[in-house]
């Protein structure tokens, strides 16, 4: 008996389409050099007419483990970092410029790092894309073109989930070109799991790449995205796949992203009100941008639209930039100012939904209690150390250290394949120089419960709420002492903690009073506690005492 030719032909038809779209899928980066907004990268990011640079970021999506107060290594989903290796290595954002995250891959030195384990020891100075190498059919031959060596890609970014995921800083007037690699779930190979980046509470104009699957895409295993976001607003964000949010987010794809102000950029000796002022006008190729008042050098930020306006309800009395010294928001009048910062994400974990999720699916979203609370993936004592020394360690903190000091830098957890990856990157010890301030950056994007934190002996100044700057409509300052903040899923503050009056020596406690949260799957291990230290001076890049 003979079929209708349409149910003949449809399965195949189907079948070839299949094959056509798995076979389009690639792992490919994006990193352009130049963009109408910003024609050239200027070699001097501090003296750049236009206003921001161009920064890029590659990550891996996939799984891997973390290491527990207790302990227990834990299965998560997660994201890792694919660019800027050294610098997370280091506790660093892993956001770069072109020229450091366009560099090939067929350098002997850095297919050397690459190697030698996931993700990269501690000794490396690489900083550029995974996987980029020079593409055969370009025209010149051989150019950079975001071709990528895909066996380069899942060395690194299987198994290579972090906790937190990758942190990225970019300042305002920048653009970020970020891209997303699916690598797979190795331990779930029967999943075929998608994966997105959305940066929660970002004012992101396009919905195409704010990571929402039903209003944009989602990047099937084997593929790579690259999404782009104009950087407007200073403040502290954070990013998470919005993909079975609630599953996602239990397991550990959360990271956190800050906009740097535009006031960082103004001299030393003008406001920020006259550098806008200033810049508007260099812009309108009007002659009184430059005169008496202002240097006839500075970052003429481009800010000819309704983004400036609203930035600087302070009076520009006394606004003047500090040397060596940055701000929080523009704030007009120096009253977000800071010698460190410290990035810190409050999270927890359900231990059993995570051994769950490891063996299969679908897991129970309503019997979610976590058990395990951290403050960046860790608790503590090992928020204020982890990473244990080895014999004639290149690690930094570890120069002059025995072998097995147990030092500040990224906990390793041993994966599948016998290797250590550095599973949590980010120690959460702050260390403030005498008479100084360290801004916290705290974030939140727990599924099931509020958490506290309380400073004893230094208080907290809430500067800013959701990244948005604590003023009124008039300009006046909103900010607030408290010694305690409690924070919800989706929300972040940023505090100042002002150490002006204490001496180097004195040490404090950053905690949560919620008993229950001290701990880390039982009794006796620290939960969510860090230490703060106030110290001689403070490494700006290290944040290590001296």
């Amino acid at each position: 008996m003979f079929k209708p030719l349409h149910l003949v032909c449809l399965p195949a038809l189907l079948l070839c389409l299949f094959a056509s779209n798995a076979t389009a899928q690639s792992f490919r980066v994006q990193c352009p050099k130049s963009t109408t907004l910003h024609p050239s990268e200027p070699n001097n990011p501090n003296l750049n007419p236009v206003g921001g640079r161009i920064k890029c970021q590659q990550i891996s999506g996939g799984d891997g483990f973390a290491t527990m107060g207790d302990g227990v290594q834990t299965y998560l989903f997660g994201f890792g970092p694919l660019s800027g290796l050294a610098a997370i290595v280091n506790g660093l954002p892993g956001t770069q410029p072109p020229s450091v995250f366009n560099v090939s891959n067929l350098d002997a030195a850095v297919i050397g790092d690459i190697a030698i384990g996931a993700p990269i020891p501690n000794s490396t100075t690489f900083n550029g894309a995974v996987g980029l190498v020079p593409d055969p059919e370009s025209v010149p031959a051989n150019s950079l073109t975001g071709h990528v060596d895909p066996r380069l890609i899942m060395d690194v970014g299987v198994m290579n989930a972090s906790q937190p995921a990758p942190l990225m800083a970019i300042d305002e007037d920048d653009e970020f070109f970020l891209t997303l690699t699916n690598v797979g779930q190795i331990m779930r190979p029967d999943l075929f799991e998608q994966h997105t980046v959305h940066f929660h509470g970002y004012p992101n104009a396009s919905a195409f790449y704010d990571g929402v699957p039903d209003a944009s895409i989602a990047i099937n295993i084997g593929g790579s995205f690259t999404y782009y976001y104009l950087a407007p607003d200073a403040g502290t964000y954070f990013w998470h796949c919005h993909i079975s949010p609630p599953e996602h987010l239990q397991m550990g794809m959360v990271g956190q992203i800050y906009v740097r102000p535009r006031q960082n950029r103004v001299p030393t000796n003008a406001s920020l009100k006259d550098a806008l002022v200033a810049a508007n006008l260099k812009a309108a190729n009007n002659p009184l941008a430059t005169g008496p008042h202002l240097p006839s050098t500075y970052d003429a930020t481009t800010c000819s639209d309704i983004l400036c306006t609203g930035q600087t309800p302070a009076p520009a009395v006394g606004g003047a930039r500090a040397p060596n010294v940055r701000y929080a928001y523009n704030d007009g009048d120096g009253s977000t100012a800071y010698d460190v910062e410290y990035p810190i994400q409050m999270m927890g974990f359900d231990s059993n939904f995570h051994f769950v999720g490891m063996t299969f699916n679908p897991e129970s979203f309503t019997d979610m209690k976590d058990k395990y609370f951290m403050l960046n993936g860790r608790s503590y004592p090992d928020t204020v150390g982890g990473y244990v020394c080895a014999p004639a360690d290149p690690y930094p903190g570890c120069a002059g250290m025995a072998s097995g000091t147990v030092v500040p830098g990224p906990m390793q957890t041993q994966s599948t394949d016998g290797t250590m990856h550095s599973s949590q990157p980010l120690p959460t010890v702050i260390n403030i120089p005498a008479g100084g301030r360290a801004l916290l950056r705290i974030s939140d994007l727990n599924v099931t419960e509020f958490h506290t934190l309380a400073s004893l002996g230094i208080p907290m100044k809430v500067v800013g709420v959701n990244a948005r700057l604590l003023r009124d409509l008039a300009g006046n300052d909103m900010s607030y002492t408290t010694n305690s903040i409690t924070l919800g899923g989706g929300e972040s503050l940023d505090v100042i903690l002002d150490a002006a009056g204490y001496t180097a020596g004195q040490k404090f406690y950053l905690y949560t009073p919620n008993l229950d949260h001290l701990s880390n799957g039982a009794e006796n291990f620290g939960g969510m506690m860090t230490e703060v230290n106030i110290c001689t001076s403070v490494n700006p890049t290290s944040k290590q005492c001296s």
